[in-house]
């Protein structure tokens, strides 16, 4: 829980500047993904090649809207310059040019971890609870406000630290993907960065009153929400309810081999 105080009943006060950081940053401290059970798993080096190969496809699902999301929330912007500024975070997914981006690297990921690319980008594999939050956030930046909008992408306050123990889990633990798979990550670990503080900053500028500062850092909440439902759904995969899932899909029980999911986590099958 949150060592914040909370604020005073009914008085509406605005709160100063560091007040307000403190509480954004104190809701990926206390909610981000990095405390999900599946995500810990994953860090301790205990995921199956199976179980990761499935967090691979349905994350991916999420990797390939973050441009769409970003497009929405350019477009709520008057100031061209302001425009200007987030169309990079579109071209960082989308890439200057084919071949380029998050998206391609995330696409080579799963080749380095034995997955054909043609299958994540179908998105078959992807499971309906994975792809409720990610729509529901996309759909959370289409008809929000701009402030709201911005405040959700606050989550990358936490990305560089959960970047770099991915990458030390995974050269520990996962030597069987390729090293240049990891690219995605060790990217992710600067613009993570660049994007935060841009983001932070732009939030500190425009809720200029408590319930917007409260709105902010209830966006962010949601946020954190989509991705922790996220993992929920991969998680549960195994599960008899998540098997029925797959199935809702179109993709049958065993998708995964048998023999894959006895598979070592330090092999490659």
């Amino acid at each position: 829980m949150s060592t914040l105080a909370p604020p005073p009943a009914g008085t509406g006060e605005l709160w100063g500047p560091e007040e307000f950081t403190a509480r954004l940053r104190a809701v990926p401290a206390e909610r981000y993904h990095d405390r999900h059970p599946f995500n810990v798993r994953m860090h301790q080096g205990a995921l199956t090649p199976a179980e990761l190969r499935r967090w691979i496809i349905n994350r991916f699902h999420y990797q390939r809207r973050i441009p769409v999301k970003d497009a929405l929330i350019l477009a709520k912007f008057d100031d061209s310059a302001l425009r200007r500024s987030w169309l990079r975070r579109i071209q960082d997914h989308d890439g200057a040019a084919e071949g380029e981006g998050g998206i391609e690297r995330w696409l080579r990921l799963g080749e380095a971890a034995g997955i054909d690319r043609g299958r994540l980008v179908s998105g078959d594999e992807v499971l309906p609870g994975v792809r409720l939050a990610v729509d529901g956030y996309v759909n959370f930046c289409r008809l929000g406000s701009p402030l709201e909008a911005v405040a959700a992408s606050l989550t990358e306050l936490a990305a560089p630290t959960i970047m770099r123990t991915r990458i030390d889990a995974f050269e520990r633990c996962y030597p069987w993907i390729e090293a240049e798979g990891l690219a995605y990550f060790r990217t992710r670990i600067g613009q993570g960065a660049r994007d935060s503080r841009e983001a932070l900053a732009l939030v500190l500028a425009w809720a200029d009153s408590r319930r917007e500062q409260e709105a902010a850092v209830a966006a962010l909440r949601f946020k954190c929400d989509v991705l922790w439902s996220l993992l929920d759904a991969v998680a549960a995969a195994e599960s008899p309810a998540g098997a029925s899932a797959w199935a809702s899909v179109g993709v049958p029980a065993g998708a995964f081999a048998e023999a894959d999911l006895r598979q070592p986590a330090g092999e490659r099958p």
